[in-house]
């Protein structure tokens, strides 16, 4: 057995293995199935989970079906797998950067569509695989080991992992950390998050190890009892209601203000039970958002400006005099620049203190004592941490290997390598600010981020759309992979896991998601139109907006008067949360998100309001029923059920319309009404 792939503690002795063939397995196993779930739901509402804690959770209960169960560290590496495989469509753009592809249009763009075949779509998928992967350890070095950022999604997974081991709990300030947790912090001063309450129950547990008849009550046990029934029951739940919706459409589409809004407006409501399973507790790729109570109201309240205000005010008008949910003429396209408008605001706004502090530690009268510092505070061997000299070959391969890849995908007419080239370099330094704004607030503004190296290339490459999609998507797949693969390091980091054992799972997995992801996104593209009723990957129509706007300079009629003054509001709202999060202020959780708040401009109703009722139903739970040990876990479960329930089923759906079969009746759908239907 090789040194590396063994846990030590720090500086220390060896003990047992921790990158196993089961570790991998069964993270491989997790990761694709939240791969096709996260490729499902991207193409509906332009939101893909990370789950590491859903994942750690999962394979804690398949690893007890083995002879000897997953060690702590074996769980970091199988979620660690997990994580690097089911991010994989957002990171190659599967739901936004390929879609707004395909929708080009040779009048308006100067290039007609382009669809990538399942080999190209391959090749494009490799360019841009690794090299956040590669950019991952030097970053390590900076945010978690010298700054010791908090990543609270990270280190929330990893109390999670050590409650579940009968670990003391791990982070001595993660207490302090996990107040600035954007709609997972408490409602109020006397509630606790999930990972503070669980980890304080076990270190109790742990010191006290009171029992009942034998029975130790805590967390653990909670979960090896009743984890499985719970996770059966929500999944199976989910899945039923899934399956009958693909042959009943209307079940997804009720029209709850009558046909006439419905179909007209839009306004339907959808009991997906994954919806709801994702207002409880769901990690967001994009945006970093974690989903509750207070993050689905901002959702909620951006979706009755802009679909009850905004959208009938441009319909009246006549500025947007075409069918309410057409993306170029209608008001949904209207409204989705106003909705682009507090994103970019948001994301900036965030940045700002960020990019001052980074400034600041790069002045040598900060940075004078850095180095020593850093290794001072490095717990793990040499023989446990990437070397330098692959960190080196592996940049230097990936941007080579990937400026080649996409130069033979889409031609010089698409892209000069030369600018590929500069998007790589761009991804590297937007990653260092997007890592930093994770790590700190556990928002990573991808989106804001993707925008900024829009602008640039609009200047370097002016008039090409092609261009400005291809090279913002590679900037963009480098730093939100990069703060993806940061929130696992910080988890092994707490755990002691393996640096060198993650980097090997965290390949891997990016490895087999390229197929994975590209199977799927074909299937998908032969079975339904992308964009489309059933899947209207809303965010391919942000970048193409985007693109096409740099490239014309034409908004929608009196959309820039809008877009000015609630961005302009934006600003003040979301420097006024940042200053209140980061003096720890009680009420910086009521102030709105504004990323949550344009995703309700961005979706149909029918998103926000299921999503809002799992946000009560979080609100309710953790008020009223999360009391006992392992309460809050449960609710984990219960969730992660319903959301892999209708993701698993999304597989059996896609192959039963790649067979031909179809709805068994469209009652009630009316005209358009339901995608399963109109499609």
């Amino acid at each position: 057995m090789s040194r590396w792939n063994r846990i030590r503690g720090p500086r220390g002795e060896s003990s047992q293995p921790e990158f196993t063939f089961q570790a991998v397995s069964i993270g491989l196993l997790i990761g694709c199935l939240l791969c096709f779930t996260n490729l499902y739901f991207g193409l509906q509402t332009g939101w893909i989970s990370m789950m590491s804690l859903q994942s750690a959770l999962i394979g804690f209960l398949l690893s007890k079906m083995l002879p000897t169960p997953l060690s702590p560290q074996e769980i970091v590496v199988l979620q660690t797998t997990a994580v690097a495989t089911g991010t994989m469509p957002l990171a190659a753009g599967f739901v936004g950067i390929l879609p707004a592809l395909g929708l080009l249009d040779e009048e308006k763009d100067g290039s007609p569509p382009i669809h990538l075949s399942w080999l190209a779509a391959i090749g494009w998928s490799l360019s841009v695989a690794f090299f956040g992967v590669f950019l991952s350890p030097p970053i390590r070095k900076q945010v978690i080991i010298k700054e010791q950022l908090a990543f609270p999604s990270g280190t929330a997974t990893g109390q999670l992992i050590a409650v579940l081991h009968k670990m003391p709990p791990p982070g001595t300030n993660t207490k302090t950390a996990l107040r600035h947790r954007h709609g997972y912090s408490a409602l109020d001063s006397e509630e606790s998050t999930v990972a503070e309450r669980v980890s304080l129950e076990s270190e109790q547990d742990h010191d006290d190890g009171e029992t009942e008849g034998g029975v130790v009550h805590d967390e653990r046990d909670v979960v090896q009892q009743q984890g499985w029934a719970a996770l059966a029951w929500s999944f199976l739940a989910s899945a039923v209601m899934t399956l009958l919706a693909y042959f009943f459409p209307v079940i997804f589409a009720i029209p709850i203000f009558g046909t006439y809004l419905a179909r007209e407006w839009l306004w339907t409501f959808t009991p997906s039970l994954s919806y709801v399973g994702q207002g409880m507790f769901y990690p967001d790729s994009r945006g970093r958002i974690i989903m509750g109570f207070p993050t689905t109201l901002s959702m909620n309240l951006g979706m009755l400006v802009g679909w009850g205000i905004l959208s009938p005010i441009a319909k009246h008008a006549g500025w947007a005099p075409g069918p309410v949910g057409d993306m170029s003429t209608g008001a949904r396209g209207w409204i989705l620049w106003v909705s682009l408008a507090i994103m970019c605001a948001d994301s900036a706004v965030s940045l700002l203190p960020v990019v001052h502090e980074y400034a600041l530690k790069l002045l040598p009268s900060h940075n004078k004592d850095g180095a020593g510092e850093m290794e001072d505070l490095e717990v793990e061997s040499e023989d446990r941490l990437v070397p330098f000299r692959w960190v080196g070959y592996g940049l230097g391969g990936s941007v080579v290997f990937g400026t080649v890849l996409v130069w033979a995908v889409f031609g010089d007419e698409g892209i000069k390598p030369w600018a590929t080239l500069l998007g790589f370099v761009m991804g590297g330094l937007l990653s260092i600010l997007g890592v930093r704004a994770l790590g700190e607030t556990d928002l990573n503004p991808v989106s804001g981020l993707g925008k900024i190296s829009q602008l640039i290339f609009a200047w370097l490459q002016p008039g090409n759309v092609v261009a400005n999609i291809i090279a913002g998507g590679v900037a963009e797949a480098g730093a939100q992979q990069a703060g993806d693969l940061m929130q696992d390091l910080k988890t092994g980091h707490l755990v002691h896991a393996s640096p060198r054992a993650q980097f090997y799972g965290q390949l891997i997995g990016s490895l087999l998601s390229i197929v994975v992801s590209s199977t799927a996104y074909s299937l998908y593209k032969r079975a339904y139109e992308i964009p489309g009723p059933s899947f209207p990957a809303p965010t391919a129509y942000v970048w193409l907006s985007l693109a096409r706007l740099l490239r014309n300079g034409q908004l929608p009629e009196n959309s820039g008067l809008f877009m000015v003054a609630f961005g302009a509001v934006f600003a003040l709202i979301s420097g006024l949360k940042t200053f209140a999060a980061r003096h720890d202020l009680w009420w910086a959780k009521y102030i709105p998100s504004g990323v949550a708040f344009a995703i309700g401009f961005l979706n149909t109703p029918s998103f926000s309001l299921a999503r809002l009722v799992g946000g009560v139903v979080e609100f309710l739970y953790r008020r009223h029923v999360a009391t006992t040990a392992g309460g809050d876990i449960r609710l984990i479960v219960i969730a992660s059920g319903f959301v892999l329930g209708e993701g698993v089923v999304s597989v059996v759906s896609l192959v039963l319309r790649t067979c031909g079969v179809g709805a068994v009746s469209c009652w009630g759908c009316g005209t358009g009404l339901c995608g399963g239907c109109s499609a």
